[in-house]
């Protein structure tokens, strides 16, 4: 069998501004909302970036006891779901959370999710949720996790368990 890649601009190997704890964080390459004032416009272009293959970004995961979670940034993380649920899996394996920023609204990946069986996966495994566009007009400096008041930071778990958006805003503690 083949090994999985996926494109990426790059990673942090112990990021804490990415999610709660210490993290992990993949920049996924291509992303189509281009938003103004985008603090990561250089993973914009589809055709930039550079392919790695899972195992490899797994293996780095592994290498590093520190790591609590794992964060999905990018570019657009639901651009290239199949790869990055190959991904999570491991992900999961370890025990590790799993943190998704994307400029999709939850609505609109629940959208896709009815017509995308990786979109529904992806969505599935996730722990928490950053939606929405960067807004650079909204544009906070002290919401953690996020940088503008209309993004979202969603307790996933909690949300399917409810049936509701539950803020995972209330679980911050610094």
């Amino acid at each position: 069998m083949e090994s999985e890649k996926l494109r990426i601009a790059g990673v942090a190997d112990e990021s804490i501004v990415d999610g709660p704890g210490i993290r992990y964080v993949v920049f996924v390459q291509g992303c189509p909302h281009r938003c103004r004032g985008c603090h990561n416009a250089q993973t914009h272009d589809f055709e930039g970036g550079t392919d790695v293959f899972i195992e490899d970004i797994l293996a780095e995961i592994d290498a590093d006891p520190l790591i609590t979670g794992v964060t999905f940034s990018g570019g657009e993380p639901f651009c290239q779901t199949e790869a990055l649920c190959r991904l999570a899996e491991g992900v999961k394996q370890r025990q590790k959370d799993l943190m998704v920023y994307s400029g999709y609204t939850y609505e609109e990946l629940l959208e896709l999710a009815e017509s995308d069986r990786w979109t529904k996966t992806l969505l599935q495994m996730a722990d928490r949720l950053v939606d929405g566009r960067f807004v650079l007009e909204e544009r906070d400096l002290e919401l953690p996790f996020r940088g503008s008041r209309n993004q979202r930071y969603i307790d996933l778990r909690r949300t399917r368990e409810e049936g509701r958006i539950v803020s995972a805003d209330e679980q911050i503690h610094f």
